[in-house]
């Protein structure tokens, strides 16, 4: 039997768990991610308040050249993140390669050479569920293209402890898998187009 189309959510005015102020922004990405990342950390404004931290799928021997690569795209500071670091509001921090990226209950930043996570360090999953462990209804997670499911149980437990997912339209990924994973499994509050996630995400109030 054909697979299901899912179309994306139209753009209708803000739901009050959309409206309310986040203080962390968590996103996920794998195969195909990268142009969709551009497109979100592209149209963050200047006042953007949450913190912003990523995790990418990057081979992990490999020198991470996504700092330089976001910062051209972004208005915000873009920075790779040492172990022990505060987690900054108005700032994005890429999780570096090799490491697992967490958040510690002191809101600030873990780095981890523990064993993969679904065959991924840095894994999705291991930065969604130690953020939503530490911001619950302050948190908003989410997940991009990718060729795994890395992420899916993370964004079930960030909705669990109260904090908002918002997934790709499978439709629109180079990589339908991840986002489709998260769909099928009930993990999504949302599921919106890149330019419809790109438009929330720099609408979120600028206060909290």
């Amino acid at each position: 039997m054909p697979r299901p189309t899912v179309q994306p959510a139209a753009d209708p005015q803000p739901r009050a768990d959309e409206a309310r102020g986040y203080e962390l922004v968590v996103i996920g990405c794998s195969a195909g991610g990268m142009e969709v990342l551009s497109v979100l950390l592209g149209a963050l404004p200047t006042d953007f308040a949450p913190a912003v931290m990523i995790v990418t799928h990057l081979p992990p021997d490999s020198p991470s050249y996504l700092v330089d690569a976001l910062a051209h795209r972004c208005a915000l500071p873009v920075i790779e993140p040492d172990a022990g670091e505060r987690i900054m509001p108005g700032r994005v921090h890429i999780a570096p390669p090799g490491y697992h990226m967490l958040v510690e209950v002191d809101r600030t930043v873990a780095l981890s050479t523990d064993a993969a996570v679904r065959f991924s360090r840095p894994s999705i999953d291991v930065l969604f569920d130690s953020a939503a462990a530490v911001y619950g209804e302050r948190l908003l997670a989410i997940l991009l293209s990718g060729a795994n499911d890395d992420g899916v149980q993370g964004l079930k437990r960030v909705r669990a402890l109260g904090g908002t997912t918002w997934v790709q339209a499978p439709d629109t990924a180079g990589s339908p898998e991840m986002p489709r994973a998260a769909i099928e499994r009930g993990a999504a509050d949302f599921i919106y187009s890149p330019e419809t996630l790109g438009r929330r995400l720099a609408a979120l109030p600028a206060s909290f």
